[in-house]
């Protein structure tokens, strides 16, 4: 199985990419006698017309599913800059205990 999260719109391209990645998979990743792989977009928003005709003529078993934030975006962009800081400041530190 194979997710894929994307924090904004649905676009048809991930359609393709997310049939090689379970190409992929089924190729190198699946035993004999297993049912093939299924891959899962979850987007921030999709348009139903589109996805349909992004995945029409694809044979590999494929759904995709919209998503909404429990943490408002604001907020949570907050959070991963918080997170990211404070990363670069540990690998600063590190970086400076190094010398």
């Amino acid at each position: 199985m194979a997710f894929e999260l994307k924090i904004g719109k649905f676009k048809p391209e991930y359609a393709g990419k997310m049939n090689y990645y379970l190409s992929v998979l089924d190729r190198t990743e699946r035993q004999e006698g297993e049912n093939p792989s299924i891959g899962i977009i979850l987007c921030a928003e999709k348009d139903n017309v589109e996805v349909e005709l992004a995945l029409e003529g694809v044979t590999k078993p494929i759904g995709v599913a919209d998503y909404q934030l429990i943490i408002p975006k604001k907020e949570l962009q907050k959070i991963v800059a918080d997170e990211i800081s404070l990363y670069e400041r540990e690998k600063r530190d590190e970086t400076d205990g190094d010398e």
